[in-house]
């Protein structure tokens, strides 16, 4: 489904390619030989991306409209002392309605309301719904706005999804606020996402995310017990989990990192599911290392997307995989939007990274990492479901791609660096 901002975004893209040349992430020509299962992974990963893991958590996944705007409206409706709120974004529907009506009631209770929205994101979303929220005492602010005398920033936008609740309940994923996220995720013209569901020390660091936005967006620095209520922050489960962060534009290319580790230190299976996978040359030889080694490593895209372009620029890069021993399958029912990996069912992450250079080296981006085998089982299952409703992408039918097809990967090429 091609929408009317997706369109709008890609212009833009188009326009940054031209006015602010690219940047990139640090070369990782080696990575060490890891075991996942051993302490040794988690701390290395803690050294890269600055935070720690901790246990204590709780952790629900969310699929779908169906399942994540009714827990968002629910997280709204319980707070007491404060919410923050980060979308990417913010168009026209129930769902948008219902989040903005939910919290202008919070901010007309008396509840610090704190909304931060993307200005290339949320560039279709309603003025009435801004207006909602504002008029009741909420802030709502935009995340580097468009100007055109900064234009060397434009290009570096704030993809992350975080809501936190009074410090003690958090939301984080893939997912936006549009009636296309609406339904169950197999329907035509709604989209197939997942979220996921915080209780417990862990909150804090996905508070912590949102602090840094919110004070370049804004320059006031928000703390106190309000945000960081930590002696409330009892144990609420049995996972250990942490939250990673990445911010190119202030130097952090952690989550390119992460997921470079989490590859090159599987031993049986590699899962993923992604709507952008337009990968560098070190991720592809680390997908194909790890299949040479015996790892199954299975590759869930969408059948449709809403950039083509997009779509050519991943494919033209199957052969290679395909040859390799990578499984491909593309999702069939509806726009798959989700974010998940789960490396030898043990350990999984969630969030709104795409695995693309825009991801890793100009959005701010945010994943939770989770190491818990109940969590990557659950996810495995959601795996399963997804792959049946798919279909599984063959070299022989990649090689007889048509001439259209070619082309465009052709003039996707260029791009790739923006995508």
């Amino acid at each position: 489904m091609k929408t009317r901002c997706g369109s709008a975004r890609m212009g833009l893209a188009l326009l940054l390619t031209i006015t602010t040349g690219c940047a990139g992430v640090r070369p990782h020509l080696e990575l060490p030989t890891l075991d996942i299962r051993q302490p040794a992974f988690a701390a290395t990963l803690g050294a890269y991306t600055g935070t720690t893991v901790v246990g204590g958590n709780r952790v629900e996944i969310l699929l779908n409209g169906e399942e994540i705007f009714p827990a968002k409206l629910a997280a709204i409706r319980s707070a007491r002392r404060t919410i923050n709120y980060a979308q990417y974004v913010f168009e026209d529907g129930q769902p948008a309605s219902d989040v903005a009506a939910a919290l202008a009631e919070r901010c007309r209770a008396g509840i610090k309301v704190n909304v931060l929205l993307d200005a290339v994101g949320a560039l279709a979303m309603p003025g009435a719904l801004r207006e909602e929220m504002s008029s009741a005492g909420c802030r709502v602010e935009d995340y580097r706005p468009l100007r055109p005398f900064a234009l060397d920033r434009l290009n570096y936008r704030n993809h992350r999804r975080i809501l936190v609740v009074d410090g003690l309940v958090g939301v984080t994923g893939g997912s936006g606020i549009s009636g296309k996220w609406s339904g169950n995720g197999r329907q035509e013209g709604h989209w197939r996402d997942t979220d996921v569901l915080l209780e417990g020390p862990v909150v804090e660091q996905l508070q912590g995310a949102f602090a840094e936005n919110w004070l370049e967006a804004t320059g006031v620095a928000i703390g106190g017990p309000e945000y960081f209520p930590r002696r409330r922050l009892v144990p609420k489960g049995m996972v250990d989990a942490q939250v990673v962060r990445s911010s190119p534009a202030g130097g952090s290319t952690a989550m390119y990192t992460m997921f470079l580790l989490a590859l090159a230190s599987a031993r049986h299976s590699i899962h993923i599911t992604n709507p952008y996978f337009v990968p560098d040359e070190k991720m592809i030889t680390t997908l194909v290392a790890a299949a040479k080694r015996g790892v199954e490593v299975v590759l869930l895209i969408p059948g449709a997307i809403d950039h083509n372009l997009v779509r050519q620029a991943s494919r033209s890069e199957f052969g290679r995989l395909l040859k390799n021993g990578v499984q491909v399958y593309e999702y069939r029912p509806a726009l798959l939007h989700a974010k998940t990996m789960v490396v030898d069912g043990i350990w999984a992450t969630v969030g709104s990274t795409n695995l693309d250079h825009r991801s890793f080296s100009l959005n701010e981006e945010l994943n939770v990492a989770i190491y818990d085998v109940d969590t990557a089982q659950r996810l495995e299952r959601v795996f399963a479901e997804d792959l049946s409703n798919s279909s599984r992408v063959m070299y022989e039918d990649w090689d007889n791609r048509g001439i259209a097809s070619r082309f465009l990967e052709l003039l996707a090429f260029p791009l790739k660096e923006q995508m």
